[in-house]
């Protein structure tokens, strides 16, 4: 079985209404940030049944789902891909990263990059230098900077979460709502693993978070910290 095979199963469950409503949802529209995404209106779910029936497919057909205009066909690419590296042996950890930072232009929508970084990326550096992320963080692709960001996750997950923090420093003055949400989220589960550090971060930065980004990360703290963090960001300049 390979890609061409996966993506007519996909395609025989395209849905007009389901594809337009899903189009709207990631805003697929002129000047949206998935204005030039195609949508077949699957659900997530009925997509990872279909992808246990592939999950020996070639890298070499991987990318060819990664190549393809349609949401669906990358987002199960990435959900073969992602499997995959969960249970890889430290050799072929290598090569998937490889292959997805190869492929990384076909990452792009923040449901395709939040599914598959995390053990892809994430679960190949835990025990390397992260300087790839750090040039991630930097680039000018939205998708890319969210990539850099939420990969942290598998560190958070082993209480490491330094890199975490660098990283949401470095976004902090980025203008997308999208990495604004990423980085509130990696906040919030760095907090998770470790309060104190959290607090810290905040201490020195709420006042300077964006407004999502610091509402994100304080969802757990108790009311009254919540109270505190957005009343030091309400002295500043209203965003």
């Amino acid at each position: 079985m390979g890609a061409e095979q996966l993506k007519s199963e996909l395609n025989d469950l395209f849905k007009p209404n389901a594809a337009a409503q899903t189009a709207q949802f990631f805003k697929a529209y002129d000047g949206g940030y998935s204005q030039h995404d195609k949508f077949l209106g699957i659900k997530v779910p009925v997509i990872r049944a279909i992808c246990k029936n592939y999950s020996d497919l070639p890298l070499t057909e991987i990318a060819k789902l990664l190549k393809s205009p349609i949401h669906e066909h990358r987002f199960a690419g990435l959900v073969i891909l992602t499997n995959r590296a969960k249970k890889a042996a430290a050799a072929n950890k290598k090569a998937l990263y490889d292959f997805y930072m190869a492929h990384i232009a076909g990452v792009n929508n923040w449901d395709l990059v939040d599914i598959s970084c995390r053990d892809v990326i994430g679960g190949y550096l835990i025990d390397k230098s992260r300087q790839p992320l750090y040039k991630l963080a930097k680039s000018k692709n939205i998708w890319e900077r969210r990539i850099a960001i939420v990969s942290t996750w598998e560190f958070i997950r082993q209480k490491d979460l330094a890199d975490t923090f660098k990283i949401s420093e470095m976004l902090m003055a980025d203008t997308h709502d999208l990495i604004h949400k990423a980085v509130g989220w990696m906040l919030r589960e760095a907090g998770k693993r470790d309060r104190a550090q959290l607090l810290k971060f905040l201490d020195a930065h709420a006042h300077e978070l964006p407004r999502t980004t610091l509402r994100y990360s304080i969802e757990h703290l108790p009311p009254e910290q919540r109270q505190h963090y957005m009343a030091l960001k309400s002295k500043t300049r209203v965003e």
